[in-house]
Parts: C-alpha cells; sequence; structure tokens
C-alpha cells in the first residue's frame, strides 16, 4: 500500500484528488490539507510515501516550503503538480527536493502512473515538463562544448532495437507512436524503455534524454 498525503489550497480540488485516489486499492490518502501549518502537522507521526503538491503558481515561498518538507521528513517523496512552466521555476522545484513533477494539463490517469514510478524508485515528469527541463539541458550543453568528455559511450551495452527505441522516443514520438512504427506493443516499448533505463542506472526520462544527447544517439 502506498501512503499518499495531498495538499492544495482550494477545498475542492482537494477532494476531488482524494476521491480520485481513493478509486485505486493500492494507494491510500492518509491526510488532505489545504494550509501550510495544517500540512506540518499533520505530516508529523504518519508514514507518508509520497506527498503530493498541488500549485497553480509555484511562488519562491513555495519551494522553501519543499524545502523545508524535505529537511523534516526526507524518507517522504514529493510529487508537484502546477501550472507553472517557466524553466527558471521547474528547475528550482526539482532541486529542492521534487522527485516528479506533473503538469496541471496532465490526464488523471498520469497522476497514478507518476505515484508508482516514484514509489518505485524513479523521477517522474510529464511531457511537457520533460520538454522543458530538455530545452534547459541542451542550451547549458550549447554553453560548454566541452561538457560531453566528462562522459563515457557506453551505449554499446544497448541493444540495435533498444538505440531505434531511444532514437525515436528522443525525436518526440509517443510510446504508442513507437509501438505502430515498429509493428509492436505499447507494453513492449516501455518494457524496453525500462530495461535501457536500468542497464544504464537512469533515474528518470530526463536523464535518458540526456544520456542520448551525450553520445550522440540523439542529434541536436
Amino acid at each position: 500500500m502506498i501512503n499518499v498525503g495531498i495538499y492544495n489550497q482550494h477545498k475542492l480540488i482537494l477532494q476531488c484528488l482524494e476521491n480520485y485516489l481513493l478509486q485505486s486499492t493500492e494507494i491510500k490518502p492518509v491526510f488532505t490539507a489545504f494550509d501550510k501549518e495544517s500540512l506540518f502537522e499533520k505530516m508529523v507521526g504518519r508514514i507518508v510515501n509520497i506527498l503530493v503538491l498541488n500549485f497553480m503558481e509555484i511562488t519562491h515561498n513555495d519551494i522553501d516550503m519543499i524545502i523545508s518538507l524535505k529537511m523534516k521528513f526526507p524518507k517522504t517523496s514529493i510529487l508537484v503538480v502546477s501550472d507553472s512552466q517557466r524553466d527558471d521555476i521547474v528547475a528550482k522545484t526539482i532541486k529542492s527536493g521534487a522527485k516528479g513533477f506533473l503538469s496541471i494539463d496532465s490526464d488523471a490517469s498520469e497522476l497514478l502512473q507518476a505515484i508508482y514510478t516514484i514509489r518505485s524508485g524513479h523521477d517522474y515528469y510529464s511531457e511537457s515538463i520533460t520538454h522543458i527541463l530538455l530545452k534547459r539541458y541542451i542550451g547549458s550543453v550549447g554553453a560548454s562544448a566541452n561538457e560531453k568528455d566528462e562522459y563515457d559511450d557506453d551505449s554499446q551495452s544497448l541493444s540495435s532495437r533498444q538505440i531505434e527505441i531511444l532514437k525515436l522516443w528522443g525525436d518526440g514520438l509517443s510510446n504508442q507512436e513507437i509501438a505502430d512504427k515498429l509493428f509492436i506493443s505499447v507494453r513492449t516499448v516501455e518494457t524496453h524503455k525500462n530495461h535501457i533505463m536500468q542497464k544504464l542506472n537512469l533515474k528518470s526520462s530526463v536523464d535518458l534524454i540526456k544520456y542520448a544527447i551525450r553520445n550522440s544517439i540523439i542529434k541536436l
């Protein structure tokens, strides 16, 4: 069972999130909070595997709150759901300790996927957030042409099929589009991507794209 806490300043949205998570037999909402004080109070003495923090626009105070939560409750993984799209804010939110970031336009089912992924030890970012982080990373690569020299090319450990899938995914194709193009199932695509990340000891989709760029599997 995955114990989940939920924070949102709007009670209606808070209740909707709780009711949605209650539909899963593997997730247990252990509390809801609509203000900072009650959030910290309810975290004390509870086992909370994942804390879902829902913000509209992320402020510096919100980032400070994430840092404080990670310091006081280091065993709890934080998943942020927000409408913020500024790359600097997204980057600061992740650096402050968030293990996942969903944009507000994500499907409800993606919330469950993010919770399961984070609980398994991986980071999770929705597609639009991944693109923001990738754009920021590409900019840093362009500013430092020697960065590639810091890494070894271990792409030889990947099979030709895995490299093919990685190239297509880096080109922006969804799992379904990759499956259709290669005449395989979506589940097979997901399995290949999981195996790639395990082989390379990567934690998130952003790390996977960074690896592909560094090793010239994806061309800038």
